[in-house]
């Protein structure tokens, strides 16, 4: 048995100004993984192809990887990038001698010049193979389009937020098309979409409703009545004709059923949608409810949440920091600023050296209404690290994590990170790395929304959280959507639509 297996995964904040150039979606900014090299990055880690890979060698099968390219969230993909993933996997597919296709995506790339990426990959493949069996595995995040599923046998998406179930997701995927591919089961998919925009802050799993949502999709797998089921809340920084909620449900020969199971999914998650909205609280009020919790043992944990890297922000606006320190926090770690030349200045003067610059707010955000600010501090260089460890825990157990070079500046009160990569702080192991005990601080404040839960909420006493500035705000009239299908709820807040009974 041939396998062509690739990576192709990008959640595009098409308001964010943060590049996605080629370099990007390198892990070392210079070359793409491919072939052996990529099976052994992968091999053995709790992603999406460390989940088709161990499904595929299982099988006994030769494994064919053109290219694992995947980058943090960030602006519209370069268009020669895109084309460049495209043509390796296209290529790779027109070779022929394939026995399937196991594709790992995410769901939600626009492209400069389409919005479609994930869609117009799939278009492309069906141009040079129409019949090889070929399955998806999505992000929970996806904004599904109809390419997105009728190109392929089987779809799965995550039944989690944070995800760690990537590698599970990409394994039901790989085992049903087995079977398919087997004559055991003929795969029939039906989906449909909900005009609604969950805020972000609101898909989480640990909550209700997509925790219940999530556990209908199970129920079906394990039953058996669904090969898979996904509910994908949906990507709501993308300004794209489908961002939002959706479903997807892959039985075996039975369409009729699977619509049955799209359609009380879409109503049962519209009957909710109020339940998907979130409601900010003034920075200020925010801060100072954190203080007034900060004296037991046991972090409190503050969430920078409107600029996290991992939904396409900055990660170098100042807000948050800035009214911790001004309302005069004590025993802070902030993680982090993204600010690679205080980096570079922090280097140079030295371990245990102090020093005195602004740091942030370098990357403007034009198509928000608000605006940050370089923030001047002094501090000692307390640690300068190259950022390098292995994931043990979070997201991805056993994934070798690149942070680039980061240097940890103490002011006395505030342990700020900064940082010369966008990277989401997820797990404990992070500061560690940087010679800090998260267990023993105060205050905990980290640009995050719900994935730092993975790890980090192990050790959480109270969460507050905080509303900055960034490109990933939840006040989407900060935001002006021009190209997201319309009426849709809450932009259209009075929107009446009859859900599927």
């Amino acid at each position: 048995m041939r396998l062509l297996l690739a990576t192709m995964s990008h959640e595009t904040n098409t308001f964010s100004p943060v590049p996605s150039k080629l370099e990007r979606f390198c892990r070392d900014g210079k070359t793409l993984l491919t072939g052996q090299a990529a099976i052994a990055f992968y091999r053995g880690t709790a992603t999406c192809m460390g989940g088709y890979i161990a499904v595929a060698e299982e099988a006994g099968a030769e494994i064919v990887l053109p290219v694992a390219a995947s980058a943090p969230p960030s602006g519209r993909v370069d268009r020669e990038a895109f084309e460049t993933f495209c043509k390796l996997i296209v290529d790779g597919v027109r070779r022929g001698g394939l026995d399937g296709i196991w594709l790992d995506l995410h769901g939600a790339m626009a492209v400069e010049g389409i919005e479609d990426g994930e869609g117009e990959l799939l278009r492309r493949i069906r141009a040079v193979d129409a019949v090889t069996p070929l399955c998806v595995a999505y992000d929970m995040h996806a904004n599904v389009y109809d390419d997105m599923v009728g190109t392929a046998q089987v779809v799965t998406g995550y039944h989690t937020y944070p995800h760690i179930d990537m590698r599970q997701t990409a394994e039901r995927a790989a085992r049903v098309l087995l079977r398919a591919m087997r004559g055991e089961v003929k795969p029939v998919s039906a989906w449909g979409a909900s005009p609604m925009l969950p805020h972000v802050m609101a898909q989480g799993t640990h909550q209700f409703h997509n925790k219940e949502i999530q556990a209908m999709c199970a129920a079906w797998e394990d039953s058996g009545r669904a090969l898979a089921a996904s509910l994908f809340v949906g990507f709501p920084h993308a300004d794209v004709n489908m961002a939002g909620l959706s479903a997807v449900v892959v039985t075996d020969n039975n369409p009729d059923d699977a619509q049955r199971m799209v359609d009380e999914l879409l109503g049962f998650a519209w009957n909710a949608r109020r339940d998907f909205m979130f409601d900010v609280e003034p920075l200020e009020t925010s801060v100072t409810r954190a203080k007034a919790l900060g004296g037991a043992p046991g972090p409190v944990v503050m969430l920078d949440h409107y600029d996290n890297c991992s939904s396409g922000g900055t990660m170098d606006t100042t807000d948050v920091l800035r009214e911790i320190m001004r309302q005069g926090l004590e025993d802070v770690v902030f993680f982090g600023i993204y600010d690679p030349e205080a980096v570079q200045a922090c280097v140079a003067a030295g371990i245990g050296n102090e020093i005195t610059l602004e740091i942030g707010a370098k990357l403007p955000m034009p198509q928000l209404p608000v605006a940050s600010a370089p923030l001047r501090v002094t501090g000692r260089v307390r640690t300068v690290s190259a950022g390098y460890y292995t994931s043990t825990g979070g997201l991805s157990p056993g994934l070798k994590i690149a942070m680039g070079t980061t240097v940890v500046l103490d002011t006395g009160k505030v342990q700020i990170v900064l940082l010369s990569r966008h990277i989401e702080p997820t797990a404990q192991e992070m500061l560690r790395v940087l010679g800090i005990e998260p267990t023993t601080v105060k205050y905990l404040a980290i640009k995050s929304r719900v994935h730092w839960r993975a790890d980090l909420g192990r050790i959480a006493r109270e969460i507050v959280e905080c509303a900055g500035v960034g490109v990933c705000t939840s006040e989407y009239d900060q935001l002006t959507f021009r190209d997201v299908r319309r009426p849709i709820f809450p932009l259209d807040p009075d929107l009446a639509w009859n859900a599927p009974a």
